[in-house]
């Protein structure tokens, strides 16, 4: 595990552990997959001093890798949509977010929000794990013909194995291993599954 140190020189992994958003144990993922760790991002989004933190630090650490700065921030609902605000005030700009249109469960602009061409974007989620619903709103964002500058997301449970044609950060890096149901050493020893994930199975989405 690693995490980009903070100001006053504490890790974004220490604070995560701290307040119960990063745990051990045996999880089923919402990709499928199965872990050692969970992520609980909510739990850092229930405390608005930490985002705001959180965003400050994201920020300051991909903005220098961009040559353009953005006019907007775009998260996907719902579980990015505070931090992409949070890095859309930190970064004195737009803040919008993406849908699932309830007929296919794809990710869809709605509430009116438009982009104009080339509008430059930072495309931001709270955490990755297969980068699914992140690369499914990038393609959104350029179907719309906003040009995207740069990738964000809180934690990165892939150990920085995504690549992104663009500049992207993470403030903290997870290399712990997740694995299929049917090459999982816990499940194997008999440990109990938890599914402790925001989305309902079988619910048809694409995974984190």
């Amino acid at each position: 595990m690693s995490s980009e140190r903070t100001p006053d020189g504490r890790g974004w992994l220490d604070r995560l552990i701290a307040i119960g958003a990063v745990t051990q144990g045996h999880f089923e993922l919402s990709s499928g997959l199965h872990s050692a760790e969970y992520v609980q991002c909510a739990r850092l989004l229930e405390r608005p001093d930490l985002v705001q933190s959180a965003a400050h630090d994201l920020v300051a650490l991909l903005s220098p890798r961009l040559d353009t700065p953005p006019a907007t921030i775009a998260s996907p609902a719902l579980g990015a949509i505070t931090l992409g605000y949070e890095v859309a005030r930190a970064w004195g700009c737009r803040s919008i977010w993406a849908e699932r249109e309830p007929q296919d469960g794809r990710l869809a602009f709605r509430r009116g929000f438009g982009l104009r061409v080339d509008e430059p974007v930072v495309a931001v989620e709270d955490v990755v794990t297969t980068a699914g619903s992140l690369r499914e709103l990038v393609e959104l964002l350029e179907r719309h013909q906003a040009q995207v500058v740069g990738v964000a997301t809180l934690v990165d449970r892939s150990a920085g194995e995504i690549e992104w044609r663009v500049p992207s950060a993470a403030l903290v890096t997870l290399e712990g291993v997740q694995v299929p149901p049917g090459r999982c050493p816990q499940c194997a020893a008999g440990l109990e599954l938890e599914k402790p994930g925001s989305r309902p199975s079988g619910a048809g989405t694409k995974p984190e």
